[in-house]
């Protein structure tokens, strides 16, 4: 028979046992929540998505970002590095077009995983060139500081495996209630058609105002789709016979309206 020191033993290898199974399952469960809440903060958040939110310092003062610009829309450009040539064009073409996108309602905000003295030094630099024989322009926009890399993580930018900046390259366009109405992305080779961007602004906001869709290559003003109604023809015809001359049918899958 086993004697009381050996079933005390016995016992207490039991135990330490038990603690083992229990402590190695807790740091796989944590390890598991920990990768979670990496993979969640890593991911770009989806269209219809709350804008994240944050606090930061920028070249214009402190930024309570999205809540200080009430129900403007905003567009979130995102840079990987103050000074490459690719980004300090964009920089300076959406200057020249602070104007038109301020005409728009739209707040312009730059994100650039550089320091605050950085992008101080990199505008200052911007607002002093005569870029394609037109006159230097001030930068109102404000050039946010995200050497921590903690906003670009928040809109998924920044790669998991690689910690790498390179895909800081995202364009978030922001309605007035604060949720993702588009994004974009361009590899750091390839500049962006601010253009494009300020048409979409155009086509996002003709959309929730007037209830319709717009077509392939719309531009400001251009005819627009109504809904999609119910998959056959008579649904749609009707639609279009109430005597209303701004629409007009291509098929009963298209219809669309004038909107001059």
């Amino acid at each position: 028979m086993l004697n009381f020191s050996a079933i005390l033993i016995l016992f207490i290898n039991i135990l330490n046992k038990i603690n083992m199974k229990n402590t190695l399952f807790f740091i796989i469960a944590s390890l598991f929540s920990a990768t979670m809440i990496f993979a969640q903060e890593n991911t770009i958040p989806m269209l219809g998505d709350k804008a994240p939110s944050f606090t930061a310092e920028t070249t214009n003062g402190t930024l309570h970002f999205p809540d200080d610009y009430g129900k403007k829309w905003k567009i979130l450009f995102s840079h990987p590095l103050d000074f490459t040539p690719v980004c300090s064009s964009e920089l300076l073409e959406l200057a020249y077009m602070q104007g038109e996108f301020e005409k728009l309602g739209v707040q312009i905000v730059i994100i650039s995983t550089d320091n605050i003295e950085s992008h101080k030094n990199w505008k200052k630099s911007l607002e002093s060139l005569s870029y394609k024989n037109r006159e230097a322009v001030n930068i109102k926009f404000p050039l946010i500081d995200d050497d921590s890399k903690l906003i670009s993580r928040k809109y998924g930018m920044i790669h998991a495996s690689t910690n790498n900046t390179k895909d800081v390259r995202g364009v978030f366009i922001i309605d007035p209630d604060n949720k993702i109405s588009a994004i974009s992305f361009n590899p750091m080779e390839v500049g962006r058609n601010l253009d494009e961007i300020k048409r979409t602004v155009n086509a996002l906001q003709t959309v929730k105002s007037n209830a319709v869709l717009t077509p392939a290559n719309w531009q400001p003003g251009g005819d627009v789709l109504i809904p999609y109604l119910k998959s056959d023809e008579n649904s749609s015809s009707k639609a279009v016979s109430k005597n209303d001359p701004k629409l007009y049918q291509v098929a009963w899958y298209m219809i669309f309206k004038k909107m001059d």
